[in-house]
């Protein structure tokens, strides 16, 4: 799993007449690739969840979503999997097919939501108008 995390003051995601919004916390675009198990999202999610990205008052990253009581979005990027490295378009091939694709993006905010009480997610295969205010900036890459 590949996923770009941001610290966000508020994100919100719009696809037709779909809107997601939420305030302050983490906006979070994965992506899962070919190899990516259950065990992968399992783990993407605890650490995600627990990630202590938030001031603390005295200007460090020291608090977590659950001391904040900030929100999670996590959308589905497949393009995150996609590779720039040869040629002048992304190749995809190390990405995962939608329907695997979408039955580990469900098992992955399932896990989100275990950890974290509040989590919402993003349209599944739609094109997603996103808007967000970074909060820092901090934005952060996980993998696995």
């Amino acid at each position: 799993m590949r996923a770009v995390i941001q610290r966000v003051k508020r994100a919100r995601i719009q696809a037709g007449d779909q809107t997601v919004a939420i305030g302050p916390g983490l906006l979070v675009f994965a992506a899962l690739q070919k190899e990516d198990t259950l065990e992968a999202c399992r783990w993407a999610a605890a650490k995600i969840a627990s990630l202590r990205v938030f001031d603390d008052g005295e200007g460090h990253m020291n608090r977590s979503l659950q001391e904040t009581g900030g929100e999670i979005l996590a959308v589905s990027q497949f393009t995150l999997a996609g590779s720039i490295a040869k040629g002048r378009r992304p190749s995809f091939d190390g990405a995962m097919a939608p329907a695997p694709a979408r039955e580990l993006f469900e098992a992955f905010v399932g896990f989100l939501e275990e950890a974290h009480p509040r989590v919402a997610r993003g349209f599944f295969r739609e094109h997603m108008e996103v808007e967000l205010v970074n909060d820092g900036p901090a934005t952060f890459i996980l993998e696995r």
